[in-house]
Parts: structure tokens; sequence; C-alpha cells
């Protein structure tokens, strides 16, 4: 045969999968593949008996397209799920949208303009349920095209009658159980919204404030102030200081326009005290800051006094302090929020504007006093003030202090201040009256708190965090002053105004919204929903309003666990796991572990999954006003889903995930690797069939035998990522299988064998079964991550093949492990290891061109160890992609001195010695293969028979 015909007689790759991934295009419509066989419905059939492991779905938004951050929070529950069904679990993943709330209120509201002050609320609601309903269908295709799988044409949404029905049932529990109380008290307050925000609705922005320090003077004490020097010899300089009106106590604050509802001043009982004298007067402040106060207020201090703190005390309670500018004097109170990491050591305090603030006054018995309304603007109580924005009034305030003596510093101070989540405003601290429930009612702080502790959270340093925020949290205010959301049921007395929570009446609410949903409170009159027997408790009144706040957006998703998993047949409580961004261990995490606790007192999920932020490369929050943030679609159309989830694989998701297009250029490029490593694998199947070709395991050649069992080692390790939740690891230990073991070891191993031996030959099935085995096994490890590409190669397999590779499971293969064979094959690694090196020098040295070039020597100082070699010699040719392989005995120094003569000039072989098991002396040589190069597989080959093809290529073209 003439040589130009040999090429015809290899067993090339063959294949239909294309090189060319093109996944903008193909992923759709594997997409309408799996619709086409209801993959979800059917992979729930065929798991219906086994095993549940439930992800609860924490609901997104639906007010916009769905961003990168977002599309990182569903691929990573996508990655849980899929990983979990491919562990055989059955997983019910039933995906919810919160329909309720701000977001939604806001987009309408400004769409409406000026008109949105005017509209009727039932109107209104009615355009926020259009409005949720566009972006769920929105949302629900973006999040599929993701390659989400989930029930997504039965989700649950928080604006669902059955869902409103169920929110106030458990909202009628806690009140039944004593947790919820009508309160005058200080919140979080928007005043551009005009509502009241929990702390989950809060973010710190850096925002400028004037930085002041102001003097209050103390009023003279009847036992007189000499008494509170600790050294009586100061005693008649502080009492001629208090009768002169020049002893005062100094306060720091960055909201002057607190200082209208200022009554009293709190100090540190553990804390000692100063007075320093000045030409303008005494300023009493903490110790540990007199210095810093000095500074700050360039105070010329030419004396410290000490105070006895036992002396100060007996004040404790007392009105002592003149208010700087109004006709009242104020309390000295005691209270250890009062720190001396900045200020004086003296807090100003408010009670109507500051949670802190209010505790303490009510300790001493102050009701909060906020002159202040809901538009941020000061009222009649706010004095000269009043009618102007707050905010607007730091510089009045400040320049009236100046003109009353009392600011002794003041300059601006950039520092971290609670914004609007929504409007992003500055928010203001402000007392009203707000349905809250009570977290240390019956214990439910500590309650709360040992459910924690019984969970496991990923990253384990998650759970410090939401410990931490529930030790300080305050009371959870439950009502907002917004019209989208589910109200609560209350209802005012006509006659007396007394609001009241009756169970009755929110039995009948619950009854009337699973019939009619929660806009029937807009539409029907109060007395459909009173009890009939239902009487004012203060004055016996029976006519009754409806009040219109409705519940925290943190109620509605915080119920899910009720109105989800507990009613849901396919779901269960408590669910296996939640997975959202670390930012709601004060959100989502926090309000379904208090709804939770308080009703069932245990938590309700077993491990809590946090993930972090996205960023841009430069590290900086996305958002499309800094032209760095880009819709997940967008990407996806650009990139493809599967390697936006192979993006999201490959980082660690625990901390902030930089995006951009240098790692969407770096994971396109592992996609590739692996895409080309499956499509070789696909194009030497072409002609296997696993029915019919399949070399039973124990006749497949060892090495074979030993890839197999390095493949079952890795599912094990990616199974067990996949159970930690360890995406990246699972990720990172595939694609060094693939790149390493199957590319850079096997295939370019059994390739001649795949190319050159005869198409039904022992050795060449034996590669393909182990090339089959291990494409099946990879393609179920790769599923959770690269869903679409994964179910791509899977179409292509050869032999029985479900409808998708979704429905199969990972298995595990003992079988295919032998700590022997793989000890033995290990070393034989190393053993190439040293070849390879020896063939890099003898190519360096121009004694060859090409591995398959050149024989390579072995030589051993143990007979039984060169008998054991010999019998893997054909083996170890193709380990070493050589032409020949020698294995022999070294005899000797004068055989190791003619070994080294053929490595001076010239030169005809390299030779090493390298450390073998059994022996005192081994050597790898590695010099020109005898004989002709055979045309068709390039081994050298001089057995005298054919010129031009070695005996085996000689009887494969032969037949």
């Amino acid at each position: 045969m003439a040589e130009k015909d040999y090429k015809s007689t290899l067993k090339l790759p063959k294949t239909d999968f294309p090189m060319k991934a093109n996944l903008p295009k193909r992923e759709p419509e594997m997409l309408a593949h799996w619709d086409a066989i209801d993959l979800y419905g059917r992979l729930m059939e065929e798991r219906k008996g086994a095993p549940a492991w439930i992800l609860h779905d924490g609901p997104p938004y639906a007010n916009g397209r769905v961003h990168l951050g977002t599309a990182l929070n569903k691929i990573l529950k996508d990655f849980v799920v899929r990983s979990r069904a491919m562990m055989g679990f059955r997983t019910p993943y039933v995906p919810g949208w919160d329909c309720h709330g701000m977001p939604i209120e806001h987009r309408v509201s400004r769409e409406l303009g000026p008109r949105a002050r005017t509209i009727p609320k039932l109107e209104l609601r009615k355009l926020c349920r259009a409005e949720a309903d566009k972006w769920i269908d929105i949302q629900r295709e973006d999040f599929r095209r993701l390659g989400a799988i989930g029930d997504w044409f039965d989700p649950y949404l928080t604006m669902k009658p059955e869902y409103d029905a169920a929110e106030v049932r458990g909202l009628r529990k806690l009140t039944e159980s004593g947790y919820v109380y009508r309160g005058l008290r200080p919140v979080h307050w928007c005043f551009d919204c005009r509502t009241a925000l929990a702390e989950a609705e809060v973010e710190y922005r850096e925002h400028a404030s004037p930085s002041i320090y102001v003097a209050f003077q103390i009023a003279v004490n009847p036992a007189g102030a000499g008494a509170l020097a600790a050294d009586p010899k100061d005693a008649a300089a502080l009492d001629e200081a208090s009768r002169a009106g020049k002893l005062c106590a100094v306060i720091w604050t960055t909201t002057p326009w607190t200082l209208p509802a200022n009554l009293g001043i709190s100090l540190n009982p553990a804390f000692d005290y100063v007075a320093l004298e000045t030409a303008a007067g005494w300023y009493i402040v903490g110790a540990k800051l007199a210095e810093a106060v000095e500074k700050e207020c360039s105070l010329a201090v030419t004396r410290r006094v000490a105070l006895d703190r036992e002396a100060i005390r007996k004040l404790d309670g007392r009105d002592i302090f003149r208010h700087p500018f109004l006709p009242r004097t104020v309390k000295l109170m005691y209270g250890d929020h009062v720190t001396a990491d900045t200020g004086t050591g003296l807090v100003h305090t408010a009670p109507g504007h500051g949670y802190e603030d209010f505790v303490i006054g009510k300790q001493y018995g102050l009701k909060p006093f906020t002159p202040v309304d809901d538009a941020g603007k000061f009222t009649a109580d706010g004095g000269e003030w009043a009618g102007r924005n707050v905010f607007e009034c730091n510089d009045a305030i400040v320049a009236k202090l100046r003109e009353t003596g009392a600011l002794l510093g003041a300059k601006k101070l950039a520092h971290s201040y609670p914004h609007c989540w929504r409007c992003k405003n500055p928010l203001i601290f402000r007392a009203t009256e707000q349905w809250f429930l009570n977290i240390d009612h019956e214990g439910l702080r500590e309650r709360v708190i040992d459910a924690i502790d019984r969970v496991k959270w990923v990253p384990g340093w998650s759970q410090d965090r939401i410990r931490n925020m529930t030790e300080t949290r305050p009371d959870w205010c439950l009502s907002r002053q917004r019209a989208w959301g589910v109200p609560i049921p209350a209802l005012k007395c006509e006659k007396c105004g007394k609001v009241v929570l009756d169970l009755a009446t929110m039995d009948r609410a619950a009854e009337i919204f699973a019939r009619e949903g929660s806009d029937a409170w807009y539409s029907r009159p109060a007395s459909d929903f009173a009890a009939p027997a239902l009487k004012c408790a203060s004055c016996g009144g029976t006519v009754f309003a409806k009040e219109e706040d409705v519940l925290d957006v943190w109620f509605d998703s915080g119920s899910s666990q009720a109105a989800v998993l507990r009613e849901r047949k396919e779901l269960a409580w408590p669910a296996d796991a939640y997975l959202e961004a670390v930012e709601q261990a004060r959100g989502w995490f926090g309000s379904s572990l208090v709804c939770a606790v308080a009703d069932q007192k245990a938590a309700p999920f077993k491990s809590v999954i946090s993930h972090g932020l996205t960023v841009d490369e430069k590290g900086r929050k996305m958002s499309k006003s800094l032209g760095n943030s880009e819709d997940a679609i967008d990407v996806v159309n650009r990139i493809g889903a599967d390697i936006l989830r192979l993006v999201y694989a490959s980082l660690d998701y625990t901390s902030e995930i930089a995006l951009g297009p240098t790692i969407y250029a770096a994971v396109s490029e592992s996609y590739r690797k692996i895409r080309n490593t499956c499509r070789f694998m696909l194009g030497n199947l072409s002609d296997f069939d696993p029915v019919r070709d399949a070399v039973p395991f124990d006749r497949m050649l060892e090495f074979d035998r030993f890839i197999l069992a390095r493949t079952d080692k890795l599912n094990s390790d990616v199974r067990s990522a996949y159970e930690k939740f360890d995406f990246q690891a699972a990720y990172t230990a595939i694609l060094s299988f693939m790149v390493i073991d199957l590319s850079a070891l096997y295939i370019d191993v059994a390739r001649d064998r795949l190319y050159c031996d005869a198409e039904a030959s022992l050795n060449r099935r034996s590669a393909q079964t182990a090339l089959f085995r291990m494409l099946d096994a990879i393609l179920r490890m790769l599923a959770p991550l690269i869903p679409f590409t994964a179910d791509e190669v899977y179409s292509h397999l050869p032999g029985p093949r479900e409808q998708s590779l979704h429905l199969l499971a990972m298995h595990e293969n003992p079988g295919w492990r032998d700590e022997k064979l793989e000890a033995r094959w290990e070393e034989l690694l190393k053993l190439r290891s040293h070849v390879l090196k020896t063939l890099e020098e003898a190519r360096a040295a121009q004694i060859i061109g090409a591995p398959l070039d050149a024989e390579v020597d072995l030589l051993f100082d143990n007979e039984k160890v060169v008998s054991h070699l010999l019998a893997l010699k054909e083996q170890l040719r193709q380990l070493f992609i050589v032409s020949t392989v020698e294995i022999g005995e070294l005899k000797g120094k004068a055989h190791l001195m003619s070994l080294a003569e053929e490595m001076e000039p010239p030169i005809k072989a390299i030779t090493h010695p390298f450390d073998w098991p059994g022996t005192s002396t081994s050597v790898v040589q590695a010099r020109h293969a005898p004989g002709v190069k055979c045309q068709r597989c390039w081994c050298y080959f001089d057995d005298g028979g054919h010129p031009e093809l070695c005996p085996r290529c000689g009887e494969v073209v032969k037949a």
C-alpha cells in the first residue's frame, strides 16, 4: 500500500459533537428540550421514593432584570439542588418571589409622579400587583436561561391569597403568645418614602455631618458643686464656677437637629470624670477623653480637677443640666452605652431620636419627645425651626449654640450613616406609634441564639455574624406606612381612638384573605372584619375603622418557612438549607429564625450557606451609575450561561466575587479545555457500543484500570466537595483531572492504541471502555456546574441513554479501586517522570527529535525487579510514548562505566540514575531507536519484515 494511504487505515477520532460551543445559540435549544420532556417533573417522578433534600428559596424582589449578584445567588442554589439530585436525593425546588414592599411601590409611585400621593390605595395596589407580575415573568425567563432547574410555573408568591392568609395566621399566633405590642419608640424613618424601616432595609453610606461639642450649664446643686471634687482643695473653685454659671458638662453630637429633643445627658458608671479649667469656664468630660477634647475644641486648659465618682452618682436622675437654648433643665442619667471610643464620655440623650436613648429614657421614666413629623420637618414643638427640614436646620442650630456661647467646637465629619435602601436618602431616628415584636418575650432572644448554635453555618464565621447581631438587635418594628403589603388587621375605635389587634378579627381577616387576597382589606368595610362581639376595652365602643399599616416585607419573607415549607406537600419543615448573600444575616435569615423559633421553638433550617457580593475587577460595588454593571442575561447572551456558571464555580463564593473580562476570558479557556477533552473522548468512541464492545474490568489493561481507579477517587472527592457546598473544590478537581490526568497523561498514552491498534483488539477496546466509563462518570460530576454542556455531551454518548443526563445520579465504583495496583502505577508514573526528563535531554542533545524516535533502557541491580517490569514492557513503552523499551539487569561498575562512556562526545545516549524500590542502583538511558520508522504509527522497528510497516501495523493493514 502506498505511504499516502496509510492514514486512511488509522482509527482517527470522529464525532458530530461540535468543537465550537456557540452557547448563546445551543443553550436555549437544550432548554427547549428540557421543557419538551418536562425534565423537572420527570426528575421528581423518578425520585419519588428517594429521601428528600430541601433547599428553600429566599425570594428575590420582583422589580427588575436579574443582575449578576442575583444570578450568583440563583446559580449557587442550582449547584446545590443539582448536586444533591446527582447524589440520588429527591430535590423539589420551589422558587419564590417577594412581591410586596417599597421596591415595587417606589417604582410604581415614581411612574405616577405627584399622583402617587392622591391615588386611592386599592388602585395603587392593583398597579403594584401588575408591576410585580410583569417582573416575575421576566425574571423567571432570566433564571431559567441561567440553567436553574425548579418548579418555575408553580412558584410561591408573597402576594398570593393563600400566602397573605398564612402570614396573618402567623401574626395571630405571635400576638396570642404575647410577642406583638404597639408602642411609641424610635425607628429608622425615611421622610422621602414616609415610612419606618427595619434594620435590614438600611444601607450605611458615607455622609457629611456637623461634628459639634456643646456645653450644658450645670444648675446650682443644693449640696454645692464643690462636693463633686475628689480633692477637697478643689471644692471652692468648683463652687465658685457653679455660682457664676461657668461649670458645664460637654457633649459631642453629629446630629444638631436632635438637640431640641434633648431630655438628658448620660454618663457611664464605670468612668472617671474631670473638670477642665479654662479662662472661659470649667468643662466636665470623661478622664480618658480629656486630652482629645482639649485638642478638638482648642481649649487652653490651666488645670484638671478629678471628680468624685460617688458624688456624681448621688445626682443620678436629677434635672441638673440647663438646656443650651431652651428654657428647661434635663436629667443626669447613667447607661452602659456610653463609651470612651469617641466624644466626651457624656452622651446627649434624646429618647425620641435614638434606640439607646429610648432605652435609657424608659428606665428614667422619660417619654419619647419627637418634635419632627413624617415629612422630616419640625412640628410646632420645634420652636423657631417649625416647618423646616431637620437636616436643613443643622447649620441654624449650630449658629444658635454659637450665639448662646454653648458651642465649644464645630467641624464637618465624613462618616458612615444610615440611608434608605430604596430612595438612597439619609434617614432619621424618629419615635412613632408602631407595631413591634418583643425580641425578649419569654426569652426569645436566647432561644434564637440557641437555635443558631444548633445550625451548620457555611462559612463558619457567618455564625458569629448572625449571633452577634441577634445579641444586640432591638425589638422588631413590624409595621410600615405603605400601601403595597399585607395589611395588619388592626382596628381603631371610632369613639376613643384606641387601636386593637383582636384575635377573632385576625381569624376573619385570614379567612377572607385566603379567598380574595389582602386587597379585601381596602375594598370591604371594617364591619366585615370586626368580630361580632368586639368591644373597645377602653370605652366599650362597638364602631371601628381599619388601620392601614402593612407588615414589614421581612415578616413577609420570614413567614415563608410556615407559608411554603409547611403548606407545600412536596416540601418539608425544617428545610435542609437556606442560601443567600451574607447580608441576609440581618434580613431573611434573621426574620425566618425569629418567626420560626417564636412559633415552633426551632430553626427552620438545618444549614445556612452565605455568599459574598459581586464587585468589578477593581473591587468596586457594581452599579449602573458607575457603568460597571450589566444584566446577567446580557453576559449570558455573550459568553453563555455555562461559562458564567463556571466563573462562579471557580471562585470562593464566601468572599467578594470580582467579575469582568479577565475572569471571563480565563474561565472561557478552562471551559474550552473541558469541552475539547470531552470531544476527543467522544471522537474515539465513534465505533464503540458499550453493550457489545465493553471489556470486562478484570480483562482491561492495567493502565486503563489505574485511570478508572483515579476516576473513582475523583468521584469521591467531588461528591465530598458537593456535600460541603465547596463548588470551587469540585470544579478545581474536575478541571485538574481533565487537563492533567486525562489530556496530559491518559489520552497522550492511549492515543497510539486508539489510532493504530486493530479496531476490535483487546488493547483498543480496553482503552475505549476506560474512555466511556470515565466520560460517563465525569459528565455526572459536571452536570451540576455546566448542565447545558454536560447534557449536550451526554446526548452524543454511545449506547442506551436516558432523555437527559440530569435524570441520572452519580455512582461510586468501589470495584475500580485496587490499592496495590494504584501504588504500583504511582511508582511507574514517578519512573515516567525520570524517563521524560532523560528524553528531553536527549532531544536537546539532538540524539532524537521526538519521543517516538527513542529507545529507553531501564537497568536495575535486582533480578526480581527486572522480572516484574518485563511483564509490563509493552505498557511501559506506551506509558513513555517511545518506540522501544528494554529492561535488563545492571551488572557491576564496568557496566556503569560503559554507559557513562556513551555520554562522551560524540554523544550516543543520555544516562541518569534514579531511585527505585528494592534496588540500590537503577539507571535510565535514552538513545535513538534502531531500525526504520513505521510510516503508519511512526514507531521504529527492525524485524526485517515489511519495509515500511512495523509488525503491528502490517497485521492491521493486511487485515
